[in-house]
């Protein structure tokens, strides 16, 4: 069956309005939002950018981004779900998985009876993975894990999760493989964040797990051994865009919210809509919002050109370098909207009853993971200054 953009962005927006009461009600009372995945599983969307072969829908980039665009308007949180489980979890498996690998995971994932996680962050290693300490080492017809990951998205609550690891007495200094990995397997070990430990994002789930003699089938490697730092950088790419994407969706809704309030509150015998100052910031929300739609459309676009010649390394690198100034541009443009509709709403906006303070607190992290600031600025500077000027070699 041919991929319905239509359909998708229909069922997108059904989902929407659906998830939205329960994301309220679960943001003020600071706890996991546990309809997040039957509601996308009611609306078929978890599977939206996995083929049709494997339960997916099929979207392309372009459609698939900007159905994630729609679902940051109800919060990064529930963004980074979609996140966690399709950009940086099903990607990889479909990309660089085996036949039998895709086949052991995608369908469920799509049916929602997997949900899919990425773990990279070690507490020691953040910015620069090559300082992970997580390892491997061959037994049998198969591998053993051993290590810790931190600050995982969806970490609690995954089915399996994609893990790296050194070969065992290599670390530093051997070259990174990849692996699925299953959190029910004897030594697996999660621990899911309290609430109040994070800053924003209560309704989401971040978790740190531990691997102690974790064995993984030989079948469960991604690509080939020594592929890991490779398979990561690529599915950072997909984890940038669909944060990047997100991020516009909270500008949208917090020049939605500005709008409204402003033309609804009145203050000095007028609705403050009318005031010079108040325009200004409501001017700055849109164009934060137009240049970060912008880019974030050119950088989908550039994807799936890449895709679809996938041995172009000059696409490749095009769609790298796009996708790093999206989710720079955008993750900063979003703070910005947020404060900006914070300060339209006032005292209010100084309140998690109302949606600009959540998208404030929230979306702050959006500029931390997937690639700080710092880091993608310096990839960003070595574009232009030439590679062989780049801060880190």
């Amino acid at each position: 069956m041919a991929f319905d953009p239509v359909k998708l962005a229909e069922d997108t927006e059904a989902f929407c309005q659906a998830v939205r009461p329960a994301e309220e009600l679960a943001y003020a009372e600071r706890k996991f939002n546990d309809q997040v995945v039957p509601l996308a599983k009611k609306y078929n969307l978890l599977g939206m950018n996995v083929h049709p072969e494997y339960g997916g829908r099929g979207a392309d980039a372009v459609n698939y981004f900007k159905a994630l665009a729609r679902i940051g308007r109800e919060g990064t949180t529930v963004r980074t779900f979609f996140s966690g489980h399709l950009s940086i979890g099903a990607y990889p498996i479909q990309t660089w998985g085996s036949e039998r690998l895709k086949q052991k995971y995608l369908p469920a994932a799509s049916r929602g009876d997997k949900v899919l996680a990425f773990g990279l962050t070690e507490p020691d290693a953040g910015s620069n993975p090559r300082e992970m300490t997580t390892t491997y080492t061959k037994k049998g017809d198969g591998y053993v894990l051993n290590g810790v990951k931190y600050l995982i998205s969806n970490g609690g609550i995954a089915h399996a999760v994609i893990a790296f690891g050194y070969p065992e007495g290599q670390v530093g200094t051997g070259r990174i493989s990849a692996f699925v990995v299953d959190t029910d397997a004897k030594g697996f070990e999660a621990e899911s964040f309290a609430v109040n430990a994070k800053m924003g994002m209560p309704t989401s789930n971040t978790a740190m797990f531990e691997m102690h003699d974790v064995a993984v089938p030989a079948e469960n490697l991604l690509g080939t051994e020594g592929d890991g730092f490779r398979i990561a950088l690529g599915t950072l790419v997909s984890g940038r865009l669909s944060v990047a994407a997100g991020c516009l969706g909270v500008i949208e809704d917090c020049l939605a919210e500005a709008i409204e309030y402003s033309k609804m509150r009145k203050q000095h015998g007028k609705e403050i809509a009318r005031h010079q100052l108040v325009q200004d910031h409501i001017a700055h929300i849109e164009m934060d919002r137009v240049a970060s739609e912008s880019m974030v459309l050119r950088a989908a676009e550039m994807k799936d050109r890449s895709a679809a010649a996938p041995g172009d390394k000059e696409l490749l690198r095009q769609a790298d370098l796009l996708a790093a100034q999206a989710k720079f541009f955008a993750t900063n443009a979003a703070w910005d909207a947020a404060d900006r509709a914070v300060q339209v709403f006032g005292g209010r906006g100084w309140s998690t009853l109302y949606r600009p303070g959540r998208h404030l607190t929230d979306v702050r992290v959006c500029r931390i993971y997937e690639g700080t600031d710092e880091i993608l600025k310096l990839k960003i500077a070595a574009s232009v200054l030439g590679k062989e000027w780049e801060a880190f070699k």
